[in-house]
């Protein structure tokens, strides 16, 4: 069992879409499907509580076992642990979205945190760790969730996010990169790889040139991206209009 558990994990490096990668990828879809097949469900005061308080609970779990791994194995450092990748923040927002439900707060996580963690697990950083490795499944899991909470918010609770929610988060995402731009400095850390890119050749940033011309080519990419997260709502819209015009 400590096999599992160890640094240097020895039985298989992550592998970008292996089978493990694309049957994870699987269920976390199949999950968010649920949560609007059974959105009827979910809006009742009982199982809407119950389904959050879970997801609490699991991420609580997660983040809890995130940080005893890396002292576990002596390696918990602020230049590498600390909570400041943008998927990383969001985990912990996401906990406060599904304990107090507030509307801005889920505007900018559908936005920062559904993109950020669509982001992580369609593209992981994850090096030595692949499956069954403790550090694959609170991957997998603590940003799995992320992306189910946001949907659920969405099924259950209606929320919908806006053309101006959109600008203002990507405001919000760029004065919080600047912050951590001047930790990155302050640590000689790489949080939100501002300072370089991620090792592996399996994200998006290695084929949006090099540094620190990839972070300008970033900002567009994430316009782009942000937009595309905005168009179901936005054709949802168009049909309601011909609906009523009908």
């Amino acid at each position: 069992m400590k096999t599992y558990f160890q640094k240097d994990y020895q039985l298989g490096s992550f592998q970008l879409f292996s089978a493990s990668h694309i049957v994870t990828l699987l269920v976390i879809a199949a999950l968010g499907v649920c949560l609007f097949v059974f959105r009827k469900t979910l809006q009742k005061p009982e199982w809407n509580r119950l389904i959050r308080y879970v997801f609490v609970a699991v991420l609580i779990i997660s983040e809890i076992g995130y940080h005893s791994w890396f002292v576990y194995v002596n390696s918990w450092t602020p230049r590498y642990c600390l909570p400041l990748h943008l998927s990383d923040l969001s985990v912990y927002l996401v906990i406060i979205l599904l304990l107090t439900k507030n509307l801005n707060l889920f505007k900018f996580l559908y936005f920062a945190g559904l993109g950020s963690a669509l982001q992580a697990i369609l593209t992981p950083d994850l090096g030595r760790y692949g499956f069954p490795h403790f550090r694959f499944f609170e991957f997998f899991i603590s940003h799995g969730i992320v992306v189910l909470a946001c949907l659920l918010m969405i099924a259950a609770e209606r929320y919908k996010p806006t053309v101006r929610s959109l600008w203002v988060t990507f405001l919000l995402v760029n004065v919080y990169g600047a912050l951590i731009f001047l930790i990155n400095r302050l640590l000689n850390s790489n949080y939100m790889y501002m300072m370089k890119k991620p090792g592996g050749g399996a994200s998006l940033l290695d084929v949006l040139g090099p540094w620190p011309w990839y972070l300008l080519s970033a900002e567009a990419v994430t316009i782009v991206f942000f937009y595309l997260l905005y168009l179901p709502f936005w054709i949802a819209g168009k049909v309601r209009e011909k609906k009523d015009h009908a």
